[in-house]
């Protein structure tokens, strides 16, 4: 699992330009202006130190891109932009593109212009839009903004959020990036025109207008989530597939740790293995590390599911690879490409992203714009739910194989980056459907918990959730919750591994499906009662989120940064605004409690 300002893209200077370094100007130092400067790789003290010498005030470093937010003196940025071992200092301040100034049909991130370079537009005009195919969203919740409120739209699965014991907060996205994937996958403005989407630019239509999504909400308004909540949200998926109204066939997994373990072991990788196996087309982002990663993402790394990279527009129409796109090696790389460069999508207005990258990301009032292998994951979903609709009686197997065989190669694109090139919703509707069965060693899911979760977990007052054990403290043994799991029986009611973590019935209407809520009943996570754990009080009234002070959230974790929710940045491609600057950071480290060197 990053929409940022065209202007804010333009270097302010640039050290590519082959300049001489000049002295400081003379005269008093000017107004300060607020600017990011970045560096090259391994320079981030080299930059602090030219910012300090241009008269200029350090705000914030970024470690993920070597840069650093500051305030420098007008007059002092042509010299900084001079120094040897500048990349650029870009704008930081509060502009915003306005929607007067947004065109869908020429800015390259609209879906409006995906749709049209994808041929999606020609997938509608077949008929094939997503209808009656539900995909499940296990991410941040999503918050039914316009696009995203029709009847039908969305519905509601299990909070396994730590905020799922506020009823104010349930199902909700207070961070943002679960609202935007949703608006990717199947947002669809309530005036658009059934048969009539082709061509509309008018309104917002995601890749697969008329599927459904059902939200499994992992993570709260600071991201944090444990590899065990996602297991228990897949297995959720897993057993109520076929539920009444449901049909999920589709799961999109904008998630990933840094895991080293095989996959032939990886817990994680296991759950996306079974549900691809029960019928479900798993698409997993491949993470957001760049060339220099040689390994993708965790559950991607599992080589039945659909790895997916992100890609950015090239010239003369072509695709390339999008530099933070995390590439993979001889055992196992993306499956293909995806548009995942300064996509737009819907906001979800006074949610943390839309606060903290209100200067760099929205478009206007409704819309956000961001990139990252989150997105790229996020349109093939999509396109996903268009073949499904096509093929009903597909096997996963055969979705993928219709979508890496029909992919546009990308010119000079390494297959360890690239995969099969870049996802062709024209191409892919018009081939007839292979006889493709995959047939990779099968993962056993018998490895460990602690190893799926890499470098990444959750913390609580100090307390760091490791080992063999999920966010209640009980004792998870993977070989008996992997035997469960291949009969997709691992959940009891609302029971997961011996904890009831939600409710444990459905409750049916033909306008809404909601998962009957029940309280956590477990009272404690590694002896800190979860009385302790404070959630953000405030109420979504339709426009905003009225009364909430996200500074009260006590959970923390190293899981929303570039390397497991796969978004990259809230900001156009110059990469301005992809700090982390949330109420809770203080200088480079979650409040002290294990963020050190991790940005979104």
């Amino acid at each position: 699992m990053a929409t940022g300002l065209l202007t804010a893209t333009v270097a302010i200077s640039s050290a590519s330009v082959s300049v001489a370094a000049t002295p400081l100007p003379a005269g008093p130092a000017s107004a300060p202006v607020p600017v990011i400067v970045r560096g090259a790789p391994g320079s981030l003290a080299a930059v602090d130190r030219d910012i300090t010498e241009a008269g200029g005030r350090i705000a914030e470093q970024i470690p993920l891109i070597t840069a650093s937010a500051a305030e420098v003196p007008a007059s002092a940025l042509g010299w900084l932009g001079a120094q040897p071992g500048i990349v650029e200092v870009t704008p930081d301040g509060p502009v915003q593109l306005m929607s007067s100034s947004y065109s869908p049909t020429t800015n390259p991130g609209s879906l409006y212009s995906i749709e049209q370079s994808l041929g999606v537009d020609q997938a509608w005009q077949d008929g094939y839009t997503g209808s009656g195919v539900g995909v499940a969203l296990i991410d941040t919740g999503i918050t039914p903004v316009e696009g995203l409120d029709g009847a039908g739209q969305l519905v509601n699965g299990p909070d396994l959020s730590f905020d799922g014991t506020s009823p104010s907060l349930r199902y909700l996205d207070e961070n943002g990036h679960g609202t935007f994937m949703a608006g990717i996958i199947a947002g669809r403005d309530p005036a658009a025109v059934s048969g009539h989407y082709a061509g509309d630019s008018t309104d917002f239509l995601g890749i697969a207008p008329d599927a459904h999504i059902i939200n499994v909400k992992v993570a709260g308004a600071n991201g944090a989530v444990d590899v065990s909540q996602v297991l228990a949200a897949i297995d959720w998926v897993v057993e109520h597939r076929c539920d009444e109204g449901f049909n999920i066939r589709v799961l999109n997994l904008s998630f990933g740790t840094d895991s080293s373990q095989s996959y032939l072991l990886d817990p994680l990788a296991y759950a996306a293995e079974v549900a691809w196996h029960q019928g479900i087309v798993v698409v997993a982002s491949v993470g957001n590390q760049g060339g220099g990663a040689h390994r993708v993402s965790d559950p991607a790394i599992d080589p039945y599911v659909i790895a997916v990279g992100a890609s950015q527009p090239g010239s003369r129409g072509r695709f390339s690879v999008a530099s933070f796109s995390s590439h993979g090696n001889a055992t196992r790389s993306p499956d293909l490409i995806a548009p995942g460069t300064s996509v737009v999508s819907l906001a979800d207005p006074g949610s943390v992203i839309a606060d903290q990258y209100a200067s760099t990301g929205a478009v206007g009032t409704r819309f956000f714009r961001g990139s990252g292998t989150s997105e790229a994951a996020a349109v093939v979903s999509g396109l996903a739910a268009l073949l499904v609709q096509e093929h009903p009686q597909a096997t996963p197997d055969q979705i993928k194989a219709l979508l890496t065989s029909t992919a546009a190669p990308v010119a000079g694109g390494a297959p360890a980056a690239s995969g099969s090139g870049e996802a062709m919703a024209s191409s892919a509707v018009q081939a007839p459907l292979p006889a493709a069965v995959q047939s990779f060693a099968d993962s056993t899911g018998t490895g460990s918990l602690e190893a799926a979760r890499g470098s990444l977990h959750v913390t609580l007052h100090g307390v760091v959730l490791r080992g063999e054990k999920d966010i209640f403290g009980d004792a998870v043994d993977t070989a008996s919750l992997a035997t469960v799991e291949s009969y997709a029986d691992s959940w009891w009611g609302g029971t997961w591994n011996g904890a009831t973590w939600s409710g444990s019935y459905w409750v049916w209407s033909p306008t809404v499906v909601d998962w009957a809520y029940a309280p956590w009943t477990s009272n404690s996570w590694a002896g800190v009662p979860w009385s302790a754990v404070t959630t953000p009080s405030g109420i979504w009234t339709g426009t905003s989120w009225s009364g909430t002070s996200w500074s009260g959230t006590s959970w923390s974790g190293t899981s929303w940064s570039g390397t497991s929710w796969s978004g990259t940045s809230w900001s156009g491609t110059s990469w301005s605004g992809t700090s982390w600057s949330g109420t809770s950071w203080s200088g480079t480290s979650w409040s002290g409690d294990g963020w050190s060197s991790y940005t979104w």
